[in-house]
C-alpha cells in the first residue's frame, strides 16, 4: 500500500486563487476569457450544467418537433440530468473501442429526423472529434453541442477555440477546473442570432437568487482557502475516504448529484474574482502543458497502459491524465492502493451512464459495452503544478506493477 501524503493532491489541476483576487474589481470575466480565447462574448451562467441547459431549452424552441438529444455514454451524469430539465429524450451512443469519443456507426444509427442535438465532449481537456459530429447533424437537420466543460482554453489543429465548430459549446468554471469561481459556465454560440436568442432564454428563464449567490460566495471564500495541499485533506481527502469506507465509490467521486439543476444569476463580486485570477490563466495552462509533455513519456512507457492524447496538431489543456489500463481486475487494484493515499488519482465518472440507479428516471436502458468497458478499466492522475516528481515517479511505480 503507498502511504498516504501528509498532504492532499488534488484530484484535477485547478487554478488556485489569491487574497488578491478576492478584492472588488471589474466583474469582466466573460469578456476577459473571450479575448483570451479568440471568441465572439461568451454568456455567463451559474454552472456548466445551466449553459447546457439554455442551449437545450433554446434550440427545442426552435425546433420543437425534435426531442431526442444524443450524448456519449460515458460522460457527466449532469449531462443527463440537463436534458430531462429541459424535457427532451436522451440518447445513448456507446464509444469507439478503448477510446472516450463516439463510434461513428453507432453516432449515425442513433441520428434521425427526431434528433434535436447531438453532444461531443472534449473530455479531460482532450479534443474531441467534433468534425463528425457535425457531418451526421448536418445529414439529419440537427444541432451540435460541444461539451467543453473539461476543456477551457484548448485549441483544435487549426488554432481556434474548442466550442467553435458546432452551433453551442461551453466551459466550466466548476471548483476544480482550470479557472473557478466554484461554480459557473461560460456559453458559446457562434451566430449573432443564436446568441441573441440564448441571451433571451437566459433573461426569461435565470432569476435572480440572493439566497444561491450568498451560498456560492461563501463556497468561493472556502475553496479560495482550502484549495492548496494544507488545505486540501479536510475539502476532498477526507469526505473521500469516508465514502470509499462505507462503498460509495459514487460519492466519492463526487458523480451524486441532484436531480434538479438550480438557475441564478452570479453575482458582481464573483464575476470580478475570476476576472482577476482569469489574468493568469494562460501562463498557467501552459504551465500544465509544459509539465504533461515532461512527464507523458513516462507514463507512455509502462505496458499496458493507454493514455488518452489529442488528434495531431490540437492543443487541448491537461487538468489530469486519463489513462486506460488493461483489464478491471488490475485497474481495481491500483485503485487499490492509489485512490485513498492523497496521490491525486481518482475516475473521472463511476458508470457509463445506464449504471447509475438514481437516474434511471432519466437514462434509458441500453447496452453500451464499450462505455461501460471504458468505466470499467479508466483511472485519472492529477497534472497539478503540487505533484512532485517523487509522487509522480511513485503513481507509475505502482501502475508498473500491475502489469506485472
Amino acid at each position: 500500500m503507498l502511504p498516504r501524503r501528509s498532504h492532499e493532491l488534488p484530484p484535477t489541476a485547478g487554478l488556485p486563487l489569491r487574497l488578491s483576487d478576492l478584492r472588488p474589481g471589474a466583474p469582466t470575466l466573460a469578456a476577459d476569457i473571450a479575448a483570451q480565447l479568440g471568441t465572439p462574448p461568451l454568456q455567463l451562467e451559474c454552472s456548466g450544467t445551466a449553459c447546457l441547459l439554455m442551449a437545450l431549452v433554446t434550440l427545442s424552441e426552435l425546433q420543437p418537433a425534435r426531442r431526442r438529444v444524443v450524448v456519449p455514454a460515458f460522460t457527466c451524469p449532469l449531462v443527463a440530468i440537463a436534458v430531462q430539465q429541459a424535457g427532451l429524450e436522451l440518447q445513448l451512443c456507446d464509444l469507439k473501442p478503448g477510446h472516450y469519443d463516439m463510434d461513428p456507426a453507432a453516432l449515425r444509427a442513433a441520428c434521425d429526423e427526431r434528433t434535436l442535438a447531438i453532444i461531443p465532449t472534449h473530455l479531460a481537456g482532450r479534443v474531441a472529434d467534433v468534425d463528425d459530429a457535425v457531418a451526421v447533424a448536418r445529414s439529419v437537420g440537427a444541432y451540435v453541442i460541444e461539451d467543453a466543460a473539461q476543456a477551457l482554453g484548448a485549441r483544435r489543429s487549426d488554432g481556434t477555440s474548442v466550442g467553435l465548430l458546432g452551433d453551442i459549446g461551453f466551459f466550466s468554471l466548476a471548483a476544480g477546473k482550470g479557472l473557478s469561481i466554484y461554480e459557473g459556465g461560460l456559453l458559446l454560440a457562434r451566430d449573432p442570432l443564436l446568441r441573441e436568442r440564448l441571451a433571451r432564454t437566459a433573461a426569461r428563464r435565470v432569476p435572480r437568487s440572493l439566497g444561491w449567490e450568498w451560498k456560492r460566495s461563501l463556497q468561493l471564500l472556502g475553496y479560495a482557502t482550502l484549495y492548496r495541499p494544507g488545505g486540501l485533506g479536510l475539502a476532498y481527502g477526507n469526505p473521500l475516504r469516508r465514502a470509499l469506507r462505507r462503498g460509495d465509490p459514487v460519492a466519492a467521486v463526487g458523480d451524486d448529484f441532484p436531480l434538479t439543476i438550480p438557475l441564478h444569476r452570479v453575482g458582481r463580486w464573483r464575476r470580478s474574482v475570476g476576472a482577476h485570477a482569469a489574468a493568469r490563466l494562460p501562463a498557467f495552462l501552459d504551465q500544465l502543458t509544459a509539465q504533461a509533455a515532461r512527464r507523458l513519456p513516462r507514463l507512455r512507457r509502462i505496458e499496458g497502459i493507454q493514455v488518452m492524447d489529442d488528434p495531431s496538431s490540437a492543443r487541448g489543456t491537461w487538468p489530469f491524465f486519463l489513462l486506460l489500463l488493461p483489464d478491471r481486475v488490475r485497474r481495481d487494484a491500483a485503485m487499490a492502493q492509489l485512490w485513498s493515499s492523497g496521490h491525486g488519482v481518482s475516475r473521472l465518472f463511476i458508470h457509463a451512464l445506464p449504471d447509475y440507479a438514481y437516474l434511471a428516471g432519466a437514462v434509458p436502458p441500453q447496452s453500451v459495452p464499450r462505455a461501460r468497458d471504458f468505466a470499467a478499466r479508466s483511472l485519472s492522475i492529477s497534472n497539478s503544478p503540487w505533484m512532485g516528481d517523487a509522487d509522480f515517479e511513485a503513481i507509475c511505480a505502482v501502475l508498473e506493477n500491475m502489469q506485472a
